[in-house]
């Protein structure tokens, strides 16, 4: 399994990330992106309008190395953070079915190789810090 319990539980809870591609000059882009979780597969998709027009997927089909963010703070007093960072690679699809009216038929699918996650289960002291094996897949 790709993603601990806790992990799952919190990204369902969260509609907005932030995904970092890098373009063809080799400048960082950072976008906030809609996603959902595909536990069995262990992936992140992400959807849009015009995907395919945008940067971030022409980015994903020249370098697919990306890293993928989704945080939040809990609390602010006493202050808690809690979140989860993927890295890994990413695949730009074409002629996807469009998961939801007003999106394209593109997809960005995250495959994550390494994932770090800080603050979650209900104490809030649940964390994991892990490199995933590819060829487990």
């Amino acid at each position: 399994m790709v993603f601990t319990a806790a992990e799952l539980e919190y990204l369902h809870t969260q509609r907005l990330g932030r995904l970092a591609t890098i373009g063809p000059d080799g400048s960082p882009q950072n976008n906030p992106v809609g996603f959902s979780v595909d536990p069995a597969a262990g992936t992140i998709d992400i959807g849009g309008w015009n995907l395919g027009a945008s940067r971030k997927f022409h980015n994903i089909k020249a370098n697919p190395q990306v890293a993928f963010v989704v945080d939040d703070l809990k609390s602010v007093d006493p202050w808690k953070a809690r979140g989860v960072q993927i890295r890994g690679v990413a695949e730009a699809l074409d002629n996807q079915p469009a998961p939801s009216g007003g999106m394209s038929g593109e997809l960005i699918r995250v495959h994550p190789l390494r994932v770090r996650s800080w603050g979650l289960g209900a104490d809030g002291k649940e964390g994991s810090r892990r490199t995933l094996d590819p060829a487990a897949g």
